[in-house]
């Protein structure tokens, strides 16, 4: 008897129509669908995925706009984050400067060369930041970070930190020959030009004052090709034109 007869004058239920209907229509059933068809030739992601390939062997020059924008938008992004990096360093190192506590410049040690050549710069700027918003710590502090910095850039061949170093050396001797006592002005001064000298020697390592010239020897080209152009011949009208030739008889006698 089939099971879909009515039994009793009631109708008996198939066991297909009590289990409930498979989802086939449903969004997780229609985003598979769409992200297979996306996938196959032809498809959107399918596309995408080729004009990548085609500029990792091509280049630049040839790559899709959407690559150019990408790139360039991820290139911009990562400047602004490095220059915000940067500022963020740079506002910190100057907070620290700027908030540097104050050094009596007589508790200084003032013994021995270096002591000779450093009390006066110390002294120079702590009479010069009387004037100023900040601590003569704080500029004492920031002249060794540019002889540092001056230093190490020269050395690395930097044109811009060569500059520096000509520039911190000549203010250095100019704050130490006016910070100087009169008695000793001379030979602190000169004794700091020495002493700037002897590391001009790393910071100015491989410059030299010898202008570079470049010989480059003219380049002859000799072309052995040999042209030989032959007259025209005339055009031949007979005989009357042919050449003639006279015999020599020997005389009989």
């Amino acid at each position: 008897m089939p099971a879909d007869k009515p039994q009793n004058g009631q109708h008996r239920p198939n066991r297909t129509d009590v289990l409930p209907a498979s989802p086939a229509s449903g969004p997780l059933t229609r985003l598979r669908t769409t992200w297979g068809a996306a996938w196959e030739d032809g498809g959107f992601l399918h596309r995408r995925a080729a004009e990548v390939g085609q500029f990792w062997r091509t280049g630049w020059d040839d790559a899709a706009v959407w690559i150019k924008t990408v790139t360039l938008i991820a290139g911009a992004s990562v400047i602004v984050l490095m220059v915000g990096a940067a500022a963020d360093i740079a506002t910190t190192v100057l907070g620290s400067l700027s908030a540097a506590p104050a050094v009596d410049v007589g508790a200084v040690d003032s013994g021995g060369l270096w002591g000779t050549v450093d009390h006066p710069v110390r002294a120079y700027l702590a009479d010069q930041a009387a004037h100023l918003t900040v601590t003569p710590a704080a500029l004492y502090r920031a002249w060794q970070t540019a002889g540092v910095i001056a230093l190490i850039g020269g050395f690395l061949g930097n044109a811009g930190a060569r500059l520096t170093w000509l520039v911190w050396g000549a203010a250095s001797i100019f704050m130490i020959w006016s910070a100087s006592p009169d008695g000793g002005r001379a030979a602190a001064t000169g004794l700091a030009a020495l002493m700037w000298a002897l590391a001009s020697i790393v910071a100015l390592h491989g410059l030299t004052l010898r202008p570079v010239v470049h010989h480059h020897p003219p380049h002859w080209q000799f072309s052995p090709n040999l042209h030989i152009h032959a007259a025209p011949v005339p055009a031949s009208n007979g005989p009357a034109d042919a050449p003639t030739s006279s015999i020599i008889r020997p005389r009989q006698h």
